[in-house]
C-alpha cells in the first residue's frame, strides 16, 4: 500500500499539469488558451491510449554497455499501490497548484473521476524485465500504459517518478562492475572466488544527497555484495524485498577513536581496540599520523604478539586512509608482509597470515581499484589480501545521464486506431527512440533484443506484467534478484559483445531512417 501522506498528484513536473480538457469533449477557456506549457491541449482529439517505455540507451563510446535492472518494485510498493488519490489529496492538490499557477489549471473533476470510477487506484498497466536481470543498453526496460481510455494522461503524467529508476539501476549497474573487476583478479591470483561477495563495501551513506537515495543506492549495491555501512538500504531491502538481513559490517575505527588519545598514545589507542573486540573481525584506520610508522612498529613490532594472537575468524583488517591508493597500499602490504611473513596460495601469489588483511577505502572507483590490483599482482600479492569501501563513486557521483536513461512515447491509439511513434532527432542520432508496442526476446543467437511495432509473440517476450490498475502483481526477493544479477562464467567476450550491440544499434538507426 502506498504511503498515505504522500499526495501522488503531486509527485510530476509543473509542466505536465497544466492542461485542458477539449481531447475530451470540453472546450479551453480563455483562461487555458494563456497557458504556455500544457500537455492535454498539446495531444490530438479524441486520444485513448499512450504508451510509453523506458530504456538505458546505447551510447557509443559507454564505458557501461549492460544494466542491471533494479528498483521499481519499490517506488511501486511506496508510491502507486493501492489507494493514491483521495478528496483530501485533491483538495490539497488544487489548492497547491492555483498558488504555484495563479489560475485554474487543476483537473479536479478529472481526478475525481479516477477516486470515483477506479476507488483512487491507477489504471495503468507496467510490464518490465524481473528485477535483477542483466541487459544491454538499447533494449526496453518497461512499458507503461493506461489501461482505462478516459485516463490516457496518467502514462506520461507518472513519467517524472518512473524516471527516477535511473538511479538505482545506476548503482546497481556501477556495482556489478566492480564484482567484474574484482572477480577477474581474484581468479587470477587465488584460483578460486571465495569471499567475493565481502570484496566490496559500501561506505556511502554520508555522502549521498537523502535518507531515501542512501536507501535505494544502498539496496542496489546489495544486489552484488553483502558488505556494507549504509543501514538505509539495508532496511529497504528487508521493507521491499523481503530480506531479513542483507549486508554485514564489523566493528570499526575512526580517526576520533584514535586521535582523542593524543599522537603520542596511538599505541594505546590501537590495543584499546584489541582489547575490546577479542572475537570477530574488527577494522583499524591506521593513518591519523603516519600509517607506515603505524604499521612497521606498532602493528609490526610493539603489537605484533598480540595481533598473532587472532585468528582468520578475528582477523585485523587495516585501513590506509590517505595518500595515493595504489602506491600506498603496495607500501603498507610490504611492510606488513616483511613483519608477520607471507605464504605462497596454489597460484604463486604471495599471501598474508589470515589474522591479517588490509582495507582500502580512500580515492576508489572502478578505474582506480583496477590499478590497485593489476599492481598488486605484479609485485606478487593475491587479490585476496585486500577488501575496498567505495563511497560517492558507489553511491553519489552518478547521474541520469551516466546510463543515457530516458522515457518515450512509442504508440497512441486516436479515434480507434493505433499508430506507431517515434522521436528521431537529426542532430544526434543516439535519441531517436524506439517505435509501436514492444517486447524483449533473446534470439537465435542467444542476445536480447527489443522487437518493436507490436511484431513481438507474446510467448517469447521476457517483460513481465508487474502492476495493474493499482495492484502489484509481482513481488520479488533479493535472494530472487541477487540469483538474476550473477556474475556468469560463460558472460560474453566485451569486444565481441561490443561489435554485436553496434551492428544491432545501426541496424535500428537504419530501420528508422
Amino acid at each position: 500500500m502506498a504511503a498515505q501522506d504522500f499526495n501522488f498528484l503531486l509527485a510530476t513536473d509543473s509542466y505536465k499539469r497544466s492542461h485542458c480538457l477539449e481531447t475530451a469533449g470540453k472546450s479551453c477557456n480563455m483562461d487555458d488558451q494563456l497557458l504556455v506549457i500544457t500537455h492535454y491541449k498539446q495531444y490530438p482529439p479524441n486520444v485513448s491510449k499512450i504508451y510509453s517505455y523506458f530504456e538505458c540507451r546505447q551510447k557509443k563510446g559507454s564505458q557501461f554497455n549492460e544494466v542491471v535492472f533494479f528498483g521499481l518494485q519499490y517506488l511501486l510498493k511506496k508510491y502507486l499501490t493501492g489507494l493514491v488519490v483521495t478528496e483530501d489529496k485533491i483538495q490539497e492538490a488544487k489548492l497547491f497548484y492555483q498558488m504555484h499557477f495563479k489560475q485554474a489549471v487543476f483537473d479536479e473533476e478529472g481526478w475525481r473521476k479516477v477516486l470515483e470510477k477506479h476507488n483512487g487506484r491507477l489504471p495503468i498497466r507496467i510490464k518490465a524485465v524481473p528485477e535483477g536481470k542483466i541487459i544491454p543498453r538499447g533494449n526496453v526496460l518497461f512499458t507503461v500504459e493506461n489501461t482505462d481510455q478516459d485516463f490516457y494522461w496518467l502514462t506520461n503524467y507518472i513519467e517524472t517518478m518512473l524516471v527516477q529508476m535511473w538511479y538505482p539501476i545506476t548503482v546497481a549497474t556501477i556495482s556489478r562492475e566492480f564484482k567484474k573487476i574484482l572477480a577477474k583478479h581474484l581468479k587470477a591470483t587465488s584460483g578460486s572466488l571465495e569471499g567475493l561477495e565481502l570484496k566490496l563495501h559500501d561506505f556511502g551513506y554520508r555522502g549521498v544527497s537523502s535518507q531515501e537515495s542512501a536507501a535505494l543506492g544502498g539496496a542496489a549495491h546489495l544486489v552484488n555484495f553483502c558488505g556494507t555501512d549504509t543501514i538505509a538500504g539495508v532496511l529497504m531491502a528487508q521493507r521491499y524485498y523481503g530480506c531479513p538481513m542483507a549486508g554485514f559490517s564489523i566493528p570499526a575505527a575512526e580517526h576520533s577513536t584514535i586521535i582523542s588519545w593524543g599522537k603520542n598514545k596511538e599505541k594505546e589507542a590501537f590495543e584499546r581496540i584489541l582489547d575490546q573486540f577479542l572475537s570477530g573481525p574488527v577494522s583499524v584506520v591506521s593513518d591519523s599520523y603516519d600509517i607506515f610508522n603505524a604499521c612497521k612498529h606498532i602493528w609490526g613490532d610493539k603489537l605484533k604478539e598480540r595481533v598473532m594472537e587472532r585468528s582468520e575468524d578475528s582477523c585485523l583488517v587495516i585501513r590506509p586512509d590517505s595518500g595515493d591508493p595504489a602506491e600506498t597500499l603496495i607500501e603498507v602490504i610490504k611492510i606488513l608482509g616483511e613483519c608477520f611473513g607471507y605464504s605462497l596460495n596454489s597460484m604463486g601469489y604471495k599471501v598474508l597470515p589470515s589474522y591479517l588483511r588490509i582495507i582500502q577505502g580512500d580515492g576508489i572507483d572502478l578505474s582506480s581499484v583496477d590499478q590497485i590490483l593489476a599492481k598488486l599482482s605484479d609485485e606478487g600479492w593475491s587479490a585476496e589480501n585486500v577488501l575496498f569501501g567505495c563511497g560517492s563513486s558507489l553511491l553519489q557521483k552518478l547521474n541520469r545521464d551516466t546510463l543515457s536513461c530516458a522515457f518515450k512515447c512509442s504508440y497512441v491509439e486516436t479515434n480507434g486506431k493505433g499508430m506507431d511513434v517515434c522521436k528521431q532527432p537529426v542532430t544526434d542520432p543516439s535519441k531517436g527512440s524506439k517505435r509501436g508496442r514492444l517486447s524483449l526476446r533473446r534470439n537465435s543467437d542467444g542476445f536480447l533484443e527489443t522487437i518493436e511495432r507490436g511484431a513481438g509473440k507474446p510467448e517469447e517476450d521476457l517483460l513481465v506484467t508487474v502492476f495493474e490498475n493499482g495492484s502489484l502483481l509481482q513481488d520479488y526477493s533479493l535472494d530472487e534478484i541477487r540469483k538474476n544479477a550473477l556474475l556468469q562464467d560463460d558472460e560474453p567476450n566485451p569486444n565481441l559483445y561490443n561489435h554485436e550491440r553496434e551492428l544491432l544499434h545501426n541496424h535500428i538507426i537504419s530501420s528508422i531512417h
